[in-house]
């Protein structure tokens, strides 16, 4: 299955298992909502949360698909991420949006305390 591509392999889900790195190279897996734009992954998620903090120092990810509580349900896949521009984070949202409907909505008004939205959006290799 190492051959398989990653985005039809990833587009049935509703999470995925997201891996980054701490300065010491210990991976830190998070289960979080995503979407696909093109050959592109797409997270939105806020600025103070960890995972963004972790990838300020280092753009090397894993992900995964998984259920709720974040139990894999497939490969893992290697990639590289970077920040949406405004443009692209916008888009993400309406992606979010469209996907997850009023749970995208209700998450938004739940997580304010952690910063402003920010978009991550993952090349996988």
């Amino acid at each position: 299955m190492s051959s398989a591509d990653p985005i039809s392999t990833l587009s049935p889900y509703r999470y995925i298992n997201l891996e980054t790195l701490k300065r010491n190279g210990e991976g830190v897996t998070t289960t979080v909502w995503f979407t696909i734009n093109g050959r592109k992954i797409n997270v939105v998620t806020r600025n103070q949360t960890g995972k963004v903090k972790r990838l300020r120092n280092n753009p090397n990810v894993r992900l995964a698909p998984c259920g709720i509580r974040g139990h894999l349900k497939g490969q893992w896949f290697n990639g590289k991420a970077s920040f949406a521009n405004p443009e692209e984070l916008n888009h993400a949202l309406s992606l979010r949006n469209k996907k997850y409907g009023l749970r995208a909505t209700l998450a938004g008004i739940f997580s304010r305390t952690k910063g402003q939205l920010v978009g991550i959006i993952i090349s996988l290799d």
